[in-house]
């Protein structure tokens, strides 16, 4: 497995870096496999933050093909499904005629649009997964500076692909290269700042290897000239959608200075608050005679087996995703199964620490499977 060291801030270039955090030996791959446990991909992940600009980042990076080998991101459930449809109608108020959209996965969001929009719609990604219906055109690749799109295309697409890039700054450059003047890109991300206020555990990981909050991400698009149009909140922990523009001119945005103490205040927090939660549920697994179930085959779960919950107890992975269950979390002894096996039971314990989609799967547990489920979240 090959290894990339970052040495400098991912934003400014500056050779500032400070220690933060070390998870040892963490899952590389966030998704489900096949293969036996001896096969899983792990390293340390660690975490550095830059005394100039504030930017918390991870020092080293592992290469494209070992931590992409397969697309685990299906995006299943209601919450994916409203993000497709509301960044479809924000797209929609600028009327693009011709879309080529970078990492696009399964092309849920390009059937969503092309469903009510007849448009040319081509598809950038390395592992493609088509949905059933999708009339997009896809392009087994990676996007990068060889894509030279000057003419073809009026606008270029992305739906949280930003987040993902080594090199932020190179990608944006790359994007305005290839887009003339006047020409537009729409883009989702998460919104990291609240994610990491709120102690998601799906904020950063080695697929999200800097905190691509709103300011860094604003100052690299003035940086590479680009005018933002509009921008709009989905959810208020959920992505937040840009329309930007490229211009001739725009005037440099300047980084706040207090961005090191309060980014790196947030991380530590975020760290103490589970480590503190996982020893309260350990305590509460220790105390109970229940079954015991864990919600998310994902990085959700990896992260709280490595703050050190206790699995001793945990009888499987639950999991909505039919293309998970029956197998084994990367990095983990667990397997998935779907939460219809609790439908029987008569009380159990499920640990739900899934972030924005909680409030989503608890509903459907309870109104559905089994209303006498206990949560730990």
């Amino acid at each position: 497995m090959e290894i990339i060291e970052r040495s400098k801030c991912v934003i400014t270039g500056e050779k500032d870096l400070e220690y933060l955090y070390t998870f040892k030996d963490f899952p590389v791959y966030m998704g489900v496999t096949e293969n036996c446990k001896d096969k899983d991909l792990k390293c340390d992940m660690t975490f550095m933050i830059s005394k100039s600009s504030g930017m918390i980042q991870m020092k080293s990076l592992i290469a494209l093909d070992d931590l992409y080998s397969e697309n685990h991101n299906n995006s299943v459930g209601t919450v994916w499904m409203k993000h497709h449809n509301e960044f479809a109608d924000f797209i929609k108020k600028f009327q693009p005629k011709n879309v080529l959209e970078i990492g696009g996965a399964t092309g849920i969001l390009a059937k969503v649009y092309m469903d009510k929009n007849n448009i040319k719609w081509s598809i950038i990604e390395p592992n493609p997964i088509p949905v059933e219906g999708c009339k997009a055109e896809f392009i087994k690749d990676f996007f990068n500076e060889k894509y030279i799109l000057l003419d073809e295309y009026d606008s270029i697409v992305h739906s949280h692909v930003l987040e993902h890039m080594y090199e932020p700054d190179i990608f944006i450059k790359n994007l305005s290269d290839c887009l003339g003047e006047g020409k537009k890109m729409f883009f989702s991300i998460p919104n990291m700042m609240e994610m990491l206020k709120r102690k998601y555990t799906n904020t950063l990981n080695f697929e999200h290897t800097f905190f691509a909050t709103e300011q860094y991400i604003e100052y690299l698009l003035a940086k590479f000239r680009f005018e933002i149009l509009n921008k709009e909140y989905f959810m208020d922990d959920g992505s937040i959608f840009y329309a930007v523009e490229k211009r001739g001119n725009v005037d440099i945005k300047e980084l706040d200075k207090n961005l090191y103490s309060v980014n790196k205040g947030i991380f530590i927090d975020y760290i103490n608050y589970h480590r503190n939660m996982i020893t309260k549920f350990n305590e509460k697994m220790k105390e109970s005679n229940m079954k015991v179930y864990l919600f998310g085959a994902h990085i959700f779960t990896q992260y709280l087996i490595e703050f050190g919950l206790d699995t001793s107890k945990i009888i499987s992975i639950l999991d909505n995703d039919v293309h998970k269950q029956g197998k084994r979390l990367s990095g983990t002894e667990l397997y998935v199964e779907s939460p219809k096996i609790l439908k029987d039971e008569e009380a159990a314990i499920v640990i739900l620490k899934v972030g924005i989609y909680n409030s989503e799967i608890k509903k459907d547990i309870l109104e559905n499977i089994n209303s006498n489920i206990e949560f730990l979240e």
